[in-house]
């Protein structure tokens, strides 16, 4: 008689967490180093995603404005490929639950943890004027963003790793007091070589802070304004498509050909040869604007539907909180708060 075997339980997928802050534009650096992943990332795991909001306001914030940005930035998400129906897709402030456990983590954080971060450092020289208490204990808050949804994993650049660490102290500290609260998360870095620089400096990483509006390109930029931003980049008197030193600008340039046409170095070189900058130029403008139409077309098109916008937000913020109350509920009573 034979047997039948019982097929194998499905893995249960592991947890993303990550969130992007409500900036007012995302440049082709965000879209490649982060929103673009998570797209990609979807089907491999259990994605929550949020627009860190509460985290913006560490700076002075226009109320209308932050509003208005939060929104578009949700879109933004939903245009470049995230799927609302596939991951949890929510707004930061509409949780309480996210302050409501940095309360409590901040209760088993250290003064010297916080004064050795160095982004408060950074922002601290940035913005000497309003060095608040926010500024100072964001990392908490968002320690709770990442440990609220058991996150084994939060995707991050080399510059957020000390928040992962840190994260990871508070929750190690907690568990060893309290019990078992926390799932310790890991750091997921993107894929190495899409380090985008900016137009004007290459020596400098694209920001959407750079004063000059020529030094990066934004995702929602239209056609002729990304192509005239690309014909206007800083290259070298040389000549050839190639990596070299002092050409810094025709790497970054062929670094970004290379992220949106899935090319490599030696056929970049052979699709360019004998040909000039110029020529150059205009193909990575036209290939980054013609691969970003869909996405402005999407925003577009999201940005009419506000109610489709709404019903996402809230079906994002229920299972949202569904996770986040069983956690936040944990942690309470193991503290001895009355709930």
């Amino acid at each position: 008689m034979s047997e039948v075997m019982a097929a194998p339980a499905a893995e249960k997928k592991k947890v993303v967490l990550s969130g992007i802050q409500p900036s007012g534009l995302i440049t082709i650096g965000n879209y490649l180093g982060a929103v673009k992943n998570w797209a990609e990332i979807q089907e491999q795991y259990r994605c929550v995603f949020m627009i860190a909001n509460l985290h913006a306001t560490t700076v002075r914030q226009e109320p209308a404005a932050l509003r208005k940005n939060t929104l578009e930035a949700y879109a933004m998400l939903l245009a470049c490929g995230v799927d609302p129906k596939r991951s949890i897709v929510f707004v930061q402030s509409q949780n309480p639950h996210h302050t409501e456990l940095m309360w409590a983590l901040n209760c088993y954080t250290q003064f010297g943890e916080l004064s050795r971060m160095t982004q408060f450092k950074d922002k601290s020289a940035r913005y000497a004027d309003n060095v608040n208490a926010g500024l100072f204990t964001y990392p908490t808050l968002m320690a709770a963003d990442i440990l609220l949804y058991q996150a084994d994993y939060v995707p991050v650049g080399i510059d957020q790793k000390q928040h992962v660490e840190l994260t990871r102290d508070i929750a190690q500290r907690m568990n060893g007091v309290l019990g078992n609260l926390f799932t310790m998360p890991e750091c997921l870095f993107p894929k190495a070589g899409a380090k985008i620089m900016a137009l004007t400096d290459p020596t400098k990483k694209m920001s959407k802070s750079d004063p000059n509006p020529k030094s990066y390109v934004a995702v929602l930029d239209p056609k002729d304004t990304v192509i005239k931003k690309f014909k206007s980049a800083v290259t070298d008197s040389g000549s050839g498509i190639c990596r070299a030193e002092g050409k810094e600008g025709i790497g970054n340039l062929m670094t970004i050909y290379s992220a949106f046409t899935g090319k490599s170095d030696e056929e970049i070189a052979a699709e360019f040869e004998g040909r000039g900058y110029g020529d150059f130029k205009l193909a990575v403008g036209e290939t980054v604007a013609d691969v970003l139409a869909p996405v402005r077309e999407r925003f577009a098109a999201l940005m009419q539907d506000r109610a489709y916008l709404d019903a996402c937000c809230a079906e994002g913020l229920e299972q949202a909180m569904r996770i986040s109350q069983r956690t936040r509920d944990k942690v309470y009573k193991k503290i001895g708060f009355f709930l």
